[in-house]
């Protein structure tokens, strides 16, 4: 972990950081008449007449303006060297539209200044950071005899924007070294750096320096309510944004955004309603968060009073709002409505199409998601990794291995054979479908295998009576290095069930306890099967009376345990203590336990419409 110091600070830097930033101009058009630029000094007569930069015949046009403008000129063409200014290139480089109008301003700037101007290279470094040429832009921050902290900040948000977070920790770590006085947008530019790090300490430590340096204003705390955010920290953005003085509606949607992407729904509906009540106008991404948290919690009615805002214009309309509104509509399995947003959409993009296609299939609409991916591809609608995982759930819910087939040729022939959760969908889809042999083959056909697919071979394996294959998929998912699920563990359990192998599952057992995945009531209720099919009777019941949590599954297999076994007094009394603890015994539950018991004395006072009256 990298401790830091505080990073030197002093009161009039963020004006000074005003004062020597990259000039921002009105980009010039094309044979602009007379244009007069408060940054370039009066003096300067000559005006740009246009500005090239981006084709291929990259040229700067200067003239000046008519004598009587500038009585100053003695001549009809004064000397360009003279009179441009640094001002000037920087409002040229912002002119400029490709890298090759940059590197000619980059000459036109070294022949006329040089190389020592601070101002002339921070715009220089920001013009190539912009089109993502660090190399360039890394060597002029390196020749520069003096380096200001814009010089710093320009060269770190560069780096983080093109997407090299490994150079900008680098790049930080010689900028603790160095004297230069950071300021509050070096700070936000190293939050950022610890976001995409998802570095919680150093944020930290970052924090503190915000804190110690008094830095704090509404674009640091946004960036630091946003790394918090981004690292699940919600306790810590919840503290801070209510230490806030100031807020706006970005930090208003960061927090919403967080609540609703951490499971945290209610408390996202509810802040949503309480930044509307204090006057602030929710964005597209507020509403689109919202739109998320409603379709989590199946809050339809609130979701339907958002429509209605939306259609009615209080809230901005665009593709990706009425995205999220067709997103919640299937959440809440109102498909119908989904379909009629769906179909009213002026513009619908990938995630749109993918979207319905997999309300279809989540819903058992198999035959409605097929036809619609088939007008998705004659419309020549891109084609994402997701949308085909819905397309292959849509055939696993209509059982067609044949259109199941199809897609995977096409999926074979479109996408790379590299994409784990494309690879487990498949698996899953030819074990439903009964094509186990297929299955096996895709899983050994994957470049790289994940712990789902292997559970859903496993999975797949024993529900397919082969219990063998199953527990050898196990140690070879445990050879490459992978940790079992619980869900890998309770398949491989039902695989030990099948085959009353005791000892297997006994070191299954064992292999749980140790991972700390005994307490899922999945794994614990397999065990009890596992136990109570090869007999080890005190061994299910210590499993069952240690669990923590059990659900209607654990008391089933433990009552039709002691049942089968033969322990009919055992078998009756936790009936009575199932239902005592309010879960219901069925007419199934009860009906197995007294035909198992024979001619047992307590089955002559229950029946089963007399048994919920006996406790």
């Amino acid at each position: 972990m990298l401790a830091i110091p505080c990073l030197r600070i002093s009161p009039f830097q963020i004006n000074n950081f005003l004062l020597h930033s990259p000039v921002s101009l009105p980009i010039p058009c094309k044979q602009t008449e007379r244009r007069e630029t408060p940054e370039i000094n009066q003096k300067n007569f000559f005006k740009i007449k246009s500005c090239q930069c981006g084709g291929s015949k990259s040229q700067i046009q200067i003239s000046k303006f008519p004598p009587s403008t500038c009585p100053e000129a003695d001549s009809r063409y004064c000397s360009l060297g003279q009179l441009l200014e640094p001002a000037t290139i920087a409002y040229l480089l912002k002119s400029c539209s490709s890298l090759k109008g940059v590197q000619v301003v980059h000459s036109l700037s070294t022949k006329y200044f040089g190389t020592s101007i601070t101002f002339v290279n921070n715009n220089l470094i920001n013009a190539y950071a912009r089109f993502f040429n660090l190399v360039d832009a890394r060597k002029l921050f390196d020749q520069m005899p003096e380096r200001s902290v814009v010089s710093w900040t320009i060269i770190l948000n560069g780096y983080l924007n093109a997407g090299f977070e490994d150079e900008a920790f680098m790049l930080f770590e010689k900028l603790i070294k160095s004297n230069v006085s950071a300021n509050s947008l070096t700070f936000v530019c190293l939050l950022k750096l610890c976001t995409k790090m998802s570095d919680f300490e150093l944020g930290r430590q970052i924090h503190a320096c915000v804190f110690k340096g008094n830095w704090r204003n509404l674009i640091v705390d946004s960036a630091l309510l946003f790394f918090y955010a981004k690292c699940g920290h919600l306790s810590h953005a919840s503290m801070l944004f209510d230490q806030m003085l100031v807020w706006d509606v970005i930090c208003w949607t960061t927090m919403v955004s967080a609540y609703s992407q951490h499971g945290r729904e209610d408390e996202a509906l509810s802040l949503f309603s309480q930044m509307q009540s204090q006057g602030f106008r929710p964005n597209e991404f507020t509403i689109c968060s919202i739109l998320k948290a409603c379709g989590e919690l199946k809050a339809l009615s609130f979701g339907k009073q958002l429509h209605g805002a939306i259609v009615k214009g209080i809230f901005t309309k665009d593709v990706f709002i009425e995205s999220s509104l067709v997103g919640m509509y299937v959440k809440c399995k109102e498909i119908s409505d989904a379909r009629s947003v769906f179909n009213v959409m002026q513009k619908r993009n990938t995630i749109t199409w993918t979207t319905m296609i997999s309300g279809y299939a989540q819903n058992g609409f198999g035959v409605e998601a097929i036809n619609l991916f088939k007008r998705m591809k004659k419309r020549s609608i891109f084609v994402n990794q997701l949308t085909i995982v819905s397309l292959i759930k849509a055939c696993t819910s209509i059982s067609s291995p044949f259109l199941g087939k199809e897609v995977h040729g096409w999926m074979v022939k479109s996408f790379s054979q590299s994409n784990t959760h494309i690879g487990s969908t498949l698996i899953s889809f030819y074990c439903k479908c009964g094509l186990y042999d297929y299955a096996v083959r895709v899983l050994q056909t994957m470049p790289r295998r994940d712990c789902i697919s292997w559970t859903a071979t496993i999975s797949g394996s024993a529900s397919h009576g082969h219990g063998f294959e199953a527990l050898r998929f196990l140690n070879n998912m445990l050879a490459e290095g992978l940790e079992p699920s619980p869900f890998t563990y309770s398949s491989a359990l039902k695989a030990c069930t099948k085959l009353e192998s005791v000892n297997y599952g006994k070191w299954l057992h064992a292999s749980a306890n140790k991972t700390m995945t005994l307490p899922n009531v999945f794994v614990g209720s397999a065990l009890i099967g596992m136990y109570m099919r090869c007999g080890y009777i005190t061994d299910a019941f210590r499993v069952f009376d240690t669990m923590p949590e059990r659900n209607m599954v654990s008391w089933k297999v433990m009552v039709l345990g002691y049942a089968k076994n033969g322990r009919c007094e055992e078998a009756m009394k936790l009936m009575y203590r199932m239902q005592a603890e309010g879960f219901h015994v069925d007419d199934f539950i009860l009906t197995t336990v007294l035909s198992s018991c024979g001619d047992f004395v307590v089955k002559l006072d229950c029946s089963p419409s007399s048994f919920s009256l006996a406790v």
